[in-house]
């Protein structure tokens, strides 16, 4: 069957499946049996291929069908597990389709312009699962019990859609009804309202949106009545962004919280707790609005976030931000029972989900142990959809299928949300099928999550670990909160690296003018005493530096290994001055909560750092005598050097001697001017750029004739950072050694040369005075203990440059005896 057959779009009356409302009264069958009425005579729709033959006289009733026979004549009507010992193997899984959702049309569809949720979606999967043999039709062999056995749907009532949605609400779509096409075009659900959000209109939405959310609850009812297994239900329009009062996002009654809440008031015990896992790509906020307190509903949704850029956030009536983040976790009774796994970007595929059900979703779920799963099952996080981007299977739909059949002893309801791609829904429709019938998931094709997926995996597990015995590491903030406060991991690294510093080659801090200075800031420009003499100048902007560790699996505790600083002891060795610059990936606020902080924004980490980097420059760098200025950056510092080489191209073609950049999984920035057409040429020629192998430079069009303008570029077998530094440590070595030959010999041939006066003493060189943008006010000058560390202001003024530097540490690196005089840093 062609799926993007446009021809099918409206079904003729004979084909409209037959409802089970004539069927919801069984005491008046029974008395049809007893009266001798066939099946056909209270059968609405096709006549069935065979009718109930009238009952036989003598003792009780005595036909030749069971009471489901008689109850539901249909061919393929679910039938009882075919084996006692094995009853959920040998029994059906239930479908829930009724073409009269198809209803649900555009007032004026067009051809050229057709509706993502368009009224094929539900009929491409009938028929993939009708061409996969999974469902019996008249075209078909006998039925058997090994088809699915057909769930008729109804429409919901309104008290059962009352129990998630207002009269007002439900009201107003039972209105839409009576409107002309005109005013259709024009109706508004509420005053003020400029556009519908994302929904169209028909005289027949009212009657597809109560068969909707009515499937979803015969689904349902059919699971907990032991009928089936487990069951499919086709259904459409799509309800998980149906709100309280609000239609949106293709959706109009929340269908799977309306069938959670009946199926638990009509079973009680039976079916107290409930999970709904939504796998749609889009948040489920009506979901979540719907049982946001309810300590009986686990609601898991793992979708695309883009940090707050993705629909549903931003569209809500009234105003409410970032509603799917992973900080919403319910309220009152239910906190804990909402659990948002935010995808911060598009592209994430089968791993991803799976590393997400396997650190998240199955532990949490497990230990909520429901009486039903129902999955809200968007297809349109799937390869191949043109609004969600991403890329999962029909396997990877089939593992987590597979995973959540572990659950509830199997009671699993898939309810169908959103997916647009024709093929894509089809086709991941019947691979979920297939394994819902006992059929194993095909094997994975990529196994490794990408680094953003796991990074958003930890950040919910960090956040969810407060509330679920079953998350380790837990979150150490309340451990670390009170008396005694924790720090954080990359203040303690960097205090322990000036520290090393200091010792080895009598590096300390410079002194850098923040608005805000916070523990972040402290140490993190470290400089060797040579620094503004006339020797080459090696200036590193780096990311902290890692921290090899083995955590204990439960506390999070690490041990700190050596950070061997090869890079600066051959500098230093060699004769340079170094100037080393941490770029910390979190900047510590003065009122340290202790919670975990993500990452700061790369674009907003790289400004900071080509401030900082400019502020070096004019205050430490241009004004010193180096022979040789040497910028090499890792990540966020290769950022920082084109961007100050752009906004500084005079400053830089004058003193940069050459800029080294090592990039990983940032994004690679060229060198191009608007105004100065040799800018590229002679950054070609003053670079040596490292891309890490798995960087998506090496899969775009740039990568197969690289531009001047990117520098001149290597790509490294390694794929980090810190094995790329390794890597190539002879390769930049022995560059920075190339372009310093000069040096090197006139040092070894000039002479040591001391100044004399005339009766013979020695003179030494006049002290230079320092630059004047270096000068600033002491606080309290007469308080040596309140300026900060590295100040040049100590009691006075002071310059930077230090020619004869006193053998002390660091500021930072002090700490006063219980004599009150100052003793050593700790060794």
């Amino acid at each position: 069957m062609d799926l993007d057959d446009a021809g099918d779009l409206l079904m003729n009356e004979a084909d409209i499946l037959a409802s089970t409302e004539p069927f919801t009264q069984p005491a008046v069958l029974l008395a049809s049996v007893h009266n001798g009425i066939t099946g056909s005579s209270v059968r609405r729709g096709p006549t069935p291929t065979s009718s109930i033959p009238p009952a036989l006289k003598g003792s009780g009733i005595k036909v030749d069908r069971s009471l489901d026979s008689i109850l539901d004549p249909r061919q393929d009507r679910p039938r009882p597990a075919k084996f006692s010992k094995l009853p959920y193997a040998t029994a059906q899984t239930g479908l829930v389709y009724d073409v009269r959702m198809r209803f649900h049309v555009e007032a004026y569809p067009t051809d050229d312009d057709v509706h993502p949720e368009d009224p094929r979606r539900i009929h491409a999967i009938y028929e993939a699962l009708r061409q996969a043999g999974l469902v019996w039709s008249t075209t078909s062999e006998s039925p058997s019990s090994y088809y699915m056995g057909r769930i008729d749907a109804r429409e919901v009532t309104e008290e059962e859609a009352r129990l998630v949605h207002t009269k007002k609400h439900w009201d107003w779509i039972a209105s839409i009804a009576d409107l002309d096409i005109e005013q259709l075009g024009k109706e508004r659900q509420h005053e003020k309202q400029d556009t519908m959000d994302s929904v169209y209109l028909s005289t027949n939405t009212p009657l597809c949106a109560r068969l909707s959310a009515g499937g979803a609850i015969e689904a349902c009812r059919a699971i907990m009545q032991g009928k089936v297994k487990n069951v499919f239900a086709n259904i459409r329009p799509p309800g998980h962004h149906a709100e309280r009062e609000d239609v949106k996002g293709f959706c109009f009654f929340d269908n799977v919280s309306i069938a959670t809440k009946v199926c638990q008031s009509e079973y009680g015990e039976k079916c107290r707790k409930v999970l709904i896992l939504d796998w749609d790509v889009h948040h489920g906020n009506g979901i979540q609005q719907a049982n946001y307190d309810d300590p009986n509903v686990l609601y898991i949704s793992l979708h695309v976030h883009k940090n707050g850029h993705f629909y549903p956030e931003g569209s809500y009536r009234d105003q409410r931000m970032f509603y799917g983040d992973h900080l919403h976790c319910g309220e009152g009774t239910g906190l804990g029972t909402n659990v948002n796994i935010p995808w911060r970007t598009h592209g994430m595929g089968d791993a991803d989900y799976i590393y997400a059900f396997q650190q998240v979703v199955m532990p949490i779920a497990t230990e909520f142990d429901p009486d039903l799963v129902i999955i809200a099952a968007g297809f349109d996080a799937a390869d191949g959809d043109m609004l969600g981007g991403c890329h999962v299977t029909p396997a990877g739909y089939a593992h987590m299928t597979h995973m959540l059949m572990s659950l509830a002893d199997g009671k699993v309801a898939v309810c169908l949300e959103g997916g647009y791609n024709l093929d894509s829904i089809a086709r991941s429709a019947v691979a979920v099928v297939r394994t819902l019938m006992g059929e194993p998931p095909d094997r994975l094709q990529e196994v490794n999550p990408t680094k953003t997926g796991v990074d958003d995996t930890k950040l919910v597990l960090r956040q969810q670990s407060k509330f679920w015995s079953c998350l380790y590491p837990k979150d150490m903030s309340e451990r670390l909160a009170g008396p005694q406060h924790g720090e954080r991991m990359h203040d303690v690294v960097r205090k322990w690296q000036a520290t090393t510093l200091w010792e080895e080659h009598e590096m300390s801090p410079l002194f850098i003018h923040r608005r805000q200075l916070s523990k972040s800031f402290e140490d993190q420009v470290l400089a060797t005493p040579n620094y503004m003499d006339a020797c080459p100048l090696l200036v590193i902007l780096h990311d902290p530096p890692e921290v090899l560790a083995s955590p204990d699996p439960r506390t999070g505790r690490i041990d700190l290994h050596n950070t061997w600083l090869t890079y600066v002891s051959w500098a230093i060795s060699q004769g340079f001055a170094v100037i080393d610059v941490n770029l910390p990936k979190h900047v510590t606020s003065g009122e340290d909560s202790q919670e975990h902080e993500d990452t700061d924004d790369v674009v907003y980490r790289t400004s900071e750092a080509t401030q900082l980097l400019t502020y070096l420059w004019e205050n430490y760098i241009e004004v010193n005598e180096s022979t040789h200025v040497f910028l090499m950056g890792t990540n966020i510092g290769h950022g920082a050097i084109i961007n100050f080489i752009k906004g500084n191209e005079d400053r830089a073609e004058e003193r940069l001697t050459r800029a080294i950049s090592f990039v990983e999984d940032v994004p690679f920035q060229s060198c191009r001017s608007a105004t100065n057409e040799d800018l590229a040429k002679w950054y070609y020629g003053a670079s040596l750029v490292f891309v890490g192998a798995k960087h998506d430079f090496w899969t775009s069009e740039y990568a197969r004739k690289p531009k001047k303008r990117f520098g001149r570029m290597s790509k490294s077998e390694e794929a980090t950072i810190s094995d790329m530094l390794m890597a190539h440590i002879d390769e930049v070595t022995r560059t920075l050694a190339n372009d310093t030959v000069g040096w090197r010999t006139a040092a070894v041939a000039r002479p040591a040369v001391e100044e004399v006066d005339v009766v013979g003493i020695t003179t030494p060189e006049p002290q230079r005075a320092p630059p004047v943008a270096n000068f600033a006010l002491s606080p309290r000058a007469q308080d040596l203990s309140t300026s900060a560390a590295g100040s040049p202001l100590r009691g006075g003024t002071r310059s930077p440059r230090a020619s004869s530097p006193p053998k002390m540490p660091p500021m930072a690196n002090l700490a006063l005896a219980r004599n009150g005089q100052p003793r050593s840093p700790a060794r």
